[in-house]
């Protein structure tokens, strides 16, 4: 354990603790991820203090379910992207934190941020310092169980009591099973965005949220079958697809970075989100697995060849696509849009400080 000059934002004591609920996700982020539908269906409950509970989500979308999460109530749903780079984002006029995964939302949590006098830095951050069992210099030695800095000078995320509106000291709490969850998948190093717009990514790395990538390239025919391929943005690394419906398109994450995007036409009902998970890539073909995020019992069953019939796209985008899967690889497909970014751009501050403070 150890003790440094970071406020006690959210000690995590007594009254302060707060019970970590699974639940359904709506979440009204505007250009959020009105599409992650069901994606974020479980959510499982671990609290200091209080029994588990579990709530599954239905068809419905997760944008108005992780609106109506209460405080301390929070979603993870880590087989949609289950390999890439991490990124969070914090939005603090929704008191809410999003966590990306190869450029796709796996979780979200709600939160409490800086109080009036005390408020919350927004900008790009990383994660400069890990401590699971922390305690502050300042407060009495108020815990701050797992605490991840963000500044040297008092900033940082970790579990405490969240009472549905900003009370910190200008740390970021979190509930406590979130925060022990999060710490265990985190790393130093990983980037951290706090921002005081309303809207968040529908996916991300987004254009209005991180420096614009490269200009992609346009190939194929017409304009119904024009797509964009430009592998070499991200040569190697996990591979995530979002299929949105709704629009009539997918785009293909590789390492958290876009590298194409194409039409896909999805004939039959779509309702909710659900998730193709590739098992095994063999000669005789490829071993999906089918995760459906409303299922209350065991949401995998495995994909019949058939099922593929159902998606329509151009010869050559789906040989491309083809050409770069491999176990692990995920297919979200939404009903939702992905159309709408909105993602303003977080205050222009890049923390990067001397050391801590003796």
């Amino acid at each position: 354990m150890s003790a440094c000059r970071l406020l006690p934002c959210c000690a995590a004591t007594g009254a302060d603790r707060t019970q970590g609920v699974w639940t359904d996700g709506t979440l009204d982020a505007e250009p959020l991820m009105a599409w992650w539908s069901a994606l974020l269906a479980l959510a499982a409950a671990g609290a200091l203090m209080g029994s588990a509970q579990q709530v599954h989500v239905g068809r419905g979308s997760v944008h108005e379910a992780v609106e109506r999460l209460q405080p301390g109530q929070w979603v993870w749903e880590p087989l949609a992207a289950p390999q890439g780079p991490l990124l969070m984002v914090v939005s603090l006029p929704r008191q809410r934190a999003f966590l990306f995964r190869n450029g796709v939302p796996i979780a979200a949590t709600t939160i409490s941020s800086g109080k009036p006098g005390f408020e919350t830095p927004t900008g790009v951050f990383t994660v400069l310092e890990k401590d699971a069992e922390h305690y502050s210099s300042i407060y009495n030695n108020a815990p701050m169980p797992y605490m991840q800095r963000l500044t040297w000078r008092g900033v940082a995320l970790h579990a405490g009591n969240l009472p549905g509106r900003p009370a910190s000291h200008g740390c970021v709490r979190l509930p406590l099973e979130f925060a022990r969850l999060l710490f265990a998948t985190t790393h130093v190093g990983m980037t951290v965005v706090i921002s005081d717009k309303r809207a968040t990514p529908r996916i991300a790395p987004a254009k209005d949220l991180l420096p614009p990538a490269a200009p992609r390239a346009v190939r194929g025919g017409g304009a119904a079958s024009a797509f964009v391929w430009q592998p070499e943005l991200s040569p190697t690394g996990p591979v995530s697809i979002v299929v949105s419906a709704a629009d009539g398109r997918a785009v293909v994450l590789r390492n958290g970075v876009q590298i194409g995007s194409g039409p896909v036409r999805v004939t039959g009902p779509v309702a909710g989100t659900w998730v193709y998970l590739l098992q095994q890539k063999a000669g005789a073909g490829s071993h999906w697995l089918r995760v459906d995020m409303a299922s209350a019992g065991d949401p995998s069953v495995p994909v019949p060849p058939a099922e593929w019939n159902r998606f329509a796209a151009p010869p050559e985008f789906r040989q491309a696509v083809a050409r770069i899967l491999h176990p692990g690889t995920t297919i979200i497909v939404t009903s939702d849009t992905l159309a709408a970014s909105g993602a303003g751009r977080p205050t222009d501050l890049l923390e990067n400080e001397p050391g801590p403070a003796p």
